[in-house]
């Protein structure tokens, strides 16, 4: 796909989602740290019935500490690979408590030193709370990247990087957002929605879905 498909492709995107958001529930930098850590492997919405009662119960980073693995496992028991999140919930709110004055850290670098926290998780929180343009490949995002054209690569890095270098800049942050909820609901997996994508003009994708009843 060229620069100038490219630039299409985002632009009509944004044209029906002006002000796309993270569907993760969340009020302030850390929970929405903790919330996308337990995201990993689970769905957003499997996430949001468990995170209020979590947040009620430790809505900071000492209190999250205080808790501990065990009290936050009873809150999340529900959702995939919760013992390890458990334990990696509490010792990030450690962390950040001993080394970080409870606060979450605004450069990358300090993010993944973080218990839990890789590549992707940092490039969320950088880009949902501090306004960072990141972009954070997840699955639908590499599946997009690789699927239209927009930057094929063989792994998450390849095209996490080729997004960023062909992306115009002023869209680069909200294209986080447009294109996991582009993913999520129309480009999907087993069968995209083509005939409602409202970039399919700039798609190179070559066995698109023209009809709801096409095979």
């Amino acid at each position: 796909m060229s620069r100038d498909q490219v630039a299409h492709f985002i632009r009509a995107l944004a044209q029906v989602n002006p002000a796309p958001e993270t569907e993760l529930l969340y009020t302030d930098s850390f929970s929405l740290l903790v919330a996308v850590v337990l995201s990993a492997q689970t769905t957003d919405a499997a996430v949001n019935k468990v995170t209020p009662g979590l947040f009620a119960a430790a809505p900071t980073p000492a209190a999250m500490a205080a808790l501990g693995a065990e009290g936050i496992g009873r809150h999340i028991r529900t959702i995939g690979l919760w013992q390890a999140k458990a334990k990696n919930v509490a010792a990030l709110a450690a962390q950040l408590v001993e080394r970080h004055n409870g606060q979450v850290p605004e450069d990358r670098e300090a993010l993944e030193a973080l218990p839990g926290v890789g590549r992707k998780t940092a490039n969320v929180v950088l880009n949902v709370a501090f306004g960072q343009p990141t972009m954070a490949v997840d699955t639908h995002i590499f599946r997009i990247g690789n699927r239209t054209g927009l930057a094929p690569g063989k792994n998450v890095r390849e095209v996490e990087d080729g997004l960023i270098r062909r992306i115009p800049p002023d869209l680069l942050r909200d294209s986080h957002h447009w294109l996991i909820l582009h993913g999520r609901y129309i480009c999907k997996a087993r069968r995209p929605d083509c005939w409602r994508c409202p970039a399919i003009a700039w798609c190179n994708y070559k066995d698109k879905v023209l009809t709801p009843h096409q095979p």
